[in-house]
């Protein structure tokens, strides 16, 4: 059973004004948000993705319902992990922590910007030139081990922008000082930009990266368009909160980045399962789908996602001194 045209219009509207409604409430009312108000804003959306999900299901089925969860789980964890380069970046050109809400909104609304253009080109993809599914499952794969095997991958995609960074102080002026969340000011009578906008070209730049990750894994769990851009809505929705509700807890979490290498892997492999069931290129089984592939259901996906990241969270709370190593890659991660 398909999901109703009017739902699809309705739910996305309903979903991009909150999301734009939560994210100007920073330029109404500025502050850091204590660990009681994130908790509640992050509650909120969880519980808000969760009854999205059971209307899915009533609506449609219980396929979509699924698609969509693992969708936004994946999507979730994603976002989770970018929150790691998020802080580097803070930290490498000393944010001051009451403008840091304006930065995020910025990186939020590039993302949803991006992740929105990619998706549609994703589809279109998908939709005339099957053999995409072996770049994306291939795509996948590598960057699993890249993010499993490079000890240093979140300091190296902080690090992106800095040929970016040399470019714009060469050809444009910038002070060295912030003035609050603005981007130009006025220094000895002359308008110069200030650091934020080499903080907002740094928070554009890792999203190009993240945007180019996830959509992949997200067509690897469903093709519908409309159940991969709301997967990525609700991974949005709260980041700003949980940015500040995680704080130094992102520290903690060492193997997040494991789980989501697996989930990423998994995803990879599905994709190439089903890129060899729908196969039409020539030179693999004489153009012919290759029938005795099988396809993974949605259920074991969900299954492998909720996993993955339930055996991450629940092994970073292994206190370090029982952990050989975790010690040593959480110094260098705060230096």
């Amino acid at each position: 059973m398909g999901i109703p045209v009017w739902f699809e219009v309705g739910s996305l509207a309903v979903l991009v004004v909150i999301l734009v409604a939560d994210l100007l409430l920073i330029l109404k009312r500025p502050h850091v948000p204590s660990t009681r108000e994130s908790s509640l804003w992050v509650a909120f959306y969880v519980a808000l993705a969760l009854v999205f999900a059971v209307v899915l299901w009533l609506i449609g089925d219980a396929d979509h319902a699924v698609e969509f969860v693992s969708g936004w789980l994946t999507e979730y964890s994603l976002s989770i992990d970018n929150l790691f380069v998020f802080v580097l970046i803070m930290a490498q050109f000393g944010v001051p922590r009451r403008y840091q809400q304006e930065v995020l909104m910025v990186g939020i609304l590039i993302a949803l910007v991006l992740r929105a253009a990619f998706i549609l080109a994703g589809a279109a993809l998908i939709e005339n030139f099957s053999w995409i599914f072996y770049i994306f499952g291939a795509f996948l794969v590598y960057t699993a081990a890249r993010q499993a095997f490079e000890r240093e991958a979140e300091e190296s995609d902080a690090q992106t922008e800095t040929f970016i960074v040399r470019v714009l102080r060469r050809f444009i002026p910038i002070h060295d000082s912030y003035d609050g969340a603005k981007v130009r000011t006025v220094v000895d009578g002359k308008k110069v930009l200030t650091p934020m906008i080499v903080v907002f070209v740094s928070i554009g730049v890792t999203d190009l990266v993240f945007a180019i990750d996830s959509i992949p894994a997200i067509f690897g769990i469903t093709q519908d368009p409309f159940l991969v851009f709301a997967a990525n809505l609700f991974a949005l929705m709260g980041l700003r909160q949980l940015y500040f509700l995680l704080g130094d807890l992102l520290e903690k979490l060492r193997f997040l980045k494991y789980g989501v290498a697996f989930i990423l892997a998994f995803i990879g492999a599905k994709l190439f399962l089903h890129a060899l069931h729908v196969n039409e290129l020539p030179f693999i089984n004489g153009g012919e789908h290759v029938e005795w592939a099988p396809e993974i259901s949605n259920w074991v996906s969900l299954g492998v996602i909720l996993g993955s990241l339930l055996v991450a969270t629940l092994a970073s709370l292994v206190p370090s001194r029982d952990v050989p190593g975790a010690t040593s890659e959480a110094s260098a991660r705060q230096k």
